[in-house]
């Protein structure tokens, strides 16, 4: 098996391979001595090796003599020993790659070995599932091999209250989904003390189907919102609007990337119907961002596909996974739009308080690794986005499964009617049938197909999320038939029935290729695992969303050259070539569109850390805040100066009144100069003018520096203006972000203009944060009689 894996791995990786059988061995021959150990003397081994690291020793110089202990420890407690190939899994993980290892491979027993090693350094280790089931899941089995050996597991799920959160991140190992991790950065940001933040810093993360989390995930930021006012009379008026515009007439809509945007005659329609003569005016600009919800709602989100609606709410879906994702909302008003699109009570809005990617996120931490049956295909994405390398593991027996060629039908009726006949055909063997869709919508269209043939199945989907694990782990008995999103269940392993194996295990059918050859993979591999044997067939049609949306144009010249049967199926072979172009075309298209609103979020990730850093040093309870304010009294009048002296304009057009106002509320002291253009001709004569007057003043703000209770109300108050002006600032960004995509047309590169003016917005962010507080210093100091 090692000898055929070899031959897909390029030279750099079969000298890793190379080196790691190597380690393997070394592992190996400690297993008989280790065995001899008693339990306390296995378990003294954590105390040796912590003692190791602490007196320099590396991770690197333990790890042979750590990976053999915990295959010793899991015998033991499980029962279950690491294979070879596991081992290897663990050294690829521990390096800070990604293991590639089919399902079926033990990916959870493999996790066990970094896990421990990179714990004794005592910082820490954060282990990512896709949900809380396979966190509880893990944790409890994994964790009990790590407790053996004397170290500490935590669970980091949604339901715990924030004490339960920070015993379980002091913990040694922690397990939980990513997105929780992600949630409480983002909370520890929004801490109005030390004592109320969770994490400590990051060190060490595994994250299980990585490319689940960190592609499939990546393109839905986290975000933390608050209530905004809304108004529902106009959600319900924009709904109803908008199912009477046309498209291309009145709006364009890319398929491709889920844009909608209004054309002139859509522009003239809305300001007849509202009675304003200029759409884009300021006074408007409520009206616009409405109507471009209430269309992106109509166009760009579908009932049973992107969402469903459950007990008069909307429930946002997971297009990769099928789950429904609890608790998640769409933000900016568009969830709003969907409501008043449904006809269902409004819902307030949210405004967002923090946000942050999932790859920033996970950028943060110094060391990551992951584990999953299909990456090669990411790998440039891995490798330029987060510096990982996608190591194939060997699998430990071979796989025999056989992969059938797809079958491409001429419509949807004639595709569907052939895997009712294929389902058919299976199940009277005995065989049990996974058959895996796209959607919610998809899965209910195959099971009314099967029921026209009064064929029995388990119908699996986001509106049944609760027996997902238990319904794809009986996915696997003679004669079961299941139907289920592509990726439901990921993490469940389906085990054959008494029987199956010899009438051919696990048949898989996909009802349309995916967006990503990764998910295909994906589901065929749920056939075949260790060894068993197991078949796959992709059942398309030309009426598949992912070429309507990709290669529309395309598909019409390939049409009159087709050729197919009576019962629709495609006999030309150039089909498959379209439809293997196609997926690449698709996944291209991903890529770019992910590694676009990574640019575009690096530029505010550079503002959050800014931001963050300074409310960290705000929460440290003895920082002297006078010497954080007095700088920034420079800083206010320079932006004040700015404001009101401005270039091309001679000192006779300045406003001087509203300067000097302005200047008074920062300053307030006695003796104010005059300020004019008589004395004042450029911002560097003002800062010559005031010299003398902005001595005085800090040195009355320096006075305070033995006010301890004026230190903490600065504090408190410092928190409040910084956080109320970070949210600001992230509405403003969010409004750039929709206005670049409008000016691409104007041949301006996006991301640079989204650069250079969210920098701008953010030195306004920040100077309005300085403003206010001087002008709360200089309140609390009091305004000299006749500077009021």
């Amino acid at each position: 098996m090692l000898n055929s894996v070899k031959k897909l791995l390029g030279d750099s990786q079969k000298r890793k391979l190379k080196k790691y059988e190597q380690l393997v061995q070394d592992i190996n021959n400690l297993e008989a001595k280790l065995s001899d150990l008693s339990d306390e003397e296995l378990r003294h081994k954590t105390i040796i090796f912590k003692n190791m690291l602490h007196d320099g020793k590396t991770v690197d110089d333990i790890k042979v003599e750590a990976f053999a202990v915990v295959r010793e420890a899991a015998k033991r407690v499980l029962g279950l020993r690491h294979y070879d190939v596991q081992l290897i899994g663990g050294l690829v993980l521990l390096e800070g790659n990604i293991a590639e290892m089919p399902t079926g491979e033990g990916k959870t027993l493999v996790s066990s070995l970094p896990t421990y090693v990179r714990a004794l350094e005592g910082k820490g280790v954060h282990v990512i599932t896709v949900n809380d089931y396979l966190a509880k899941r893990d944790k409890e089995l994994i964790g009990q091999v790590h407790e053996f050996l004397g170290l500490t597991v935590g669970l980091n799920i949604p339901q715990i209250d924030p004490t339960e959160k920070k015993l379980a991140y002091e913990a040694d190992i922690t397990y939980g989904i990513g997105t929780e991790f992600g949630f409480d950065y983002l909370r520890d940001n929004m801490a109005s003390s030390k004592n109320e933040q969770v994490q400590r810093p990051y060190h060490f993360a595994i994250i299980d189907e990585i490319d689940s989390v960190l592609i499939d995930e990546a393109k839905t930021p986290l975000i933390i919102a608050g209530k905004k006012s809304s108004s529902t009379d106009l959600h319900y008026l924009c709904a109803k609007v908008i199912k009477s515009f046309q498209d291309t007439l009145h709006y364009t809509y890319d398929a491709e990337s889920k844009s909608a945007s209004f054309t002139e005659d859509g522009i003239t329609k809305i300001e007849d119907l509202f009675d304003i003569d200029n759409l884009y005016d300021l006074e408007h600009q409520t009206l616009y961002h409405y109507m471009i919800q209430a269309l992106r709602a109509h166009v760009a989100f579908q009932c049973d596909v992107d969402y469903i609606v459950h007990d008069e709410k909307i429930l946002l879906v997971d297009i990769f996974t099928g789950r429904v994702m609890d608790g998640r909302s769409l933000s900016d008003g568009l969830h709003q739009a969907l409501e008043a699109k449904e006809g269902l009570e409004i819902t307030e809005e949210n405004q967002t308080q923090a946000s942050i990617t999932i790859q920033n996120f996970f950028r943060m931490y110094p060391a990551l690794s992951g584990m999953t049956g299909t990456a090669k295909t990411e790998e440039k994405e891995f490798n330029r986005v987060y510096n990982m390398e996608v190591m194939p593991i060997p699998t430990n027996r071979p796989i025999i499964r056989e992969d059938k060629n797809d079958v491409v039908y001429v419509t949807a009726d004639a595709k569907y009617k052939a895997v009712r006949e294929d389902v058919l055909k299976h199940n009277k063997q005995g065989r049990p049938i996974l058959i895996g869709t796209m959607s919610i919508l998809q899965s209910e269209t195959v099971a009314r197909y099967l029921d026209e043939a009064h064929i029995t199945y388990q119908l699996l989907n986001a509106k049944s999320a609760e027996q997902e694990a238990d319904l794809i782990a009986t996915a696997g008995q003679k004669g079961q038939v299941t139907i289920a999103t592509n990726m439901a269940g990921r993490g469940t392993d389906i085990i054959l029935g008494e029987g199956v194996h010899e009438l051919g295990g696990l048949h898989v059918i996909g009802t349309e290729r995916h967006e990503s050859r990764r998910v295909d993979n994906q589901l065929k591999g749920r056939a075949g695992r260790q060894g068993d044997p197991g078949s796959s067939q992709f059942f398309l049609s030309l009426e598949d969303e992912m070429l309507k949306r990709f290669a529309h144009e395309e598909m019409e010249k390939l049409n009159k050259s087709l050729k197919s049967d009576e019962t629709g199926l495609i006999l030309t072979s150039k089909v498959h070539d379209f439809v293997n172009r196609t997926q690449l075309i698709c996944e291209g298209s991903h890529f770019s569109m992910r590694e676009y609103n990574l640019k575009l979020d690096d530029v505010i990730n550079d503002q959050r850390n800014v931001i963050y850093k300074l409310r960290n040093n705000l929460l440290q309870e003895d920082i002297n805040m006078i010497e954080i304010i007095i700088p920034m009294i420079d800083h206010a009048v320079e932006a004040i100066s700015k404001q009101y002296l401005l270039e091309g304009m001679l000192p006779e057009e300045w406003d001087f009144a509203s300067l000097t106002a302005n200047i008074n509320e920062i300053l307030p002291v006695e003796n104010m100069p005059s300020l004019s253009a008589n004395n004042v001709h450029s911002p560097e004569d003002l800062q010559s003018v005031l010299k003398e007057t902005l001595s005085l003043y800090k040195e009355r703000v320096n006075e305070l520096n033995s006010h301890t209770d004026l230190q903490q109300s600065l504090r408190y108050v410092s928190l409040h203006f910084l956080d109320q002006n970070w949210v600001n600032h992230l509405d403003a960004m969010t409004h750039l972000k929709e206005g670049i995509g409008l000016r691409q047309y104007q041949q301006e590169d996006p991301t640079r203009l989204y650069q250079k003016e969210g920098l701008d917005i953010f030195l306004y962010t920040y100077g309005n944060f300085e403003k206010e507080m001087c002008r709360y210093v200089a309140r609390h100091l009091g305004v000299p009689e006749n500077v009021q």
